[in-house]
């Protein structure tokens, strides 16, 4: 028996080298490994842009909604004249009202098309599900319609919405539905009935809100001459955006 049990013992090292020892007692096993870190949410929040942090002398006009055309042909003019590269966030209903106008813009001018939603509503009050049905469809009849798909979005706004007119859905929407970018504003210059805001020393960088109608000839001219006062010049707010963060 004596033998026996040294002989046991001389092939205890062995046994284990082979995996044959009998099995770890409770107190012997290692602990689980913590769990992986939650994965990041997919899609990643598009970046918000209010203005560009750029060295460039440019700034960045933007005209929204788009009805109002048929007394804007003066816009229209000037907008080509100048080759002005606005970004145009347009809802599908006003430029398929007259889409002649916006593809003779598209066409002689730098102008393009951005995201702007379906029908306006306030994106704060909806569900993620139903800001991708605005966002996306959006970026389709625009695919339709002009044959380029957005690539910035900017959420609709309104005296009873609630300021900042987005909030983390509709960043998480806006890229499922392709945007690069939320954009909002630096300045809105809009002039309403007889009222225009006065036009503040632009800097490098500044976005500029206007709306699309009889006034936006009027407001163009006036952020240009800003802009020419300033040492600006308009660029499109499309190339600035590629790197937003």
């Amino acid at each position: 028996m004596p033998r026996i049990r040294r002989t046991l013992t001389a092939l205890a090292p062995l046994l284990l080298a082979a995996g044959l020892a009998a099995p770890a007692q409770a107190d012997d096993v290692a602990a689980a490994p913590a769990p992986a870190a939650a994965t990041a949410a997919w899609p990643a929040p598009a970046p918000v842009l209010t203005r560009v942090a750029t060295g460039d002398p440019v700034l960045f006009i933007t005209i929204d909604d788009g009805w109002g055309t048929e007394d804007a042909a003066g816009a229209q003019r000037l907008l080509i004249e100048r080759r002005i590269p606005a970004s145009l966030f347009l809802l599908p209903d006003a430029y398929e009202r007259d889409r002649d106008y916006y593809r003779t813009l598209l066409a002689h001018s730098p102008a393009r098309v951005e995201n702007h939603t379906v029908t306006h509503r306030d994106m704060t009050t909806l569900t993620e599900a139903e800001q991708r049905g605005e966002i996306c469809g959006a970026r389709d009849r625009q695919l339709a319609a002009f044959g380029d798909s957005p690539q910035l979005f900017r959420p609709a706004g309104g005296q009873t919405y609630q300021w900042p007119y987005y909030n983390d859905a509709t960043r998480t929407a806006a890229t499922a539905c392709g945007a690069r970018t939320v954009v909002t504003w630096t300045h809105d210059l809009t002039t309403w009935g007889a009222w225009s805001p006065p036009v503040p020393a632009l800097s490098a960088g500044d976005i500029v809100l206007l709306h699309m109608g009889p006034q936006l000839e009027g407001d163009l001219r006036r952020v240009l001459a800003a802009a020419d006062a300033a040492g600006l010049s308009p660029a499109r707010l499309r190339d600035y955006t590629r790197g937003a963060s």
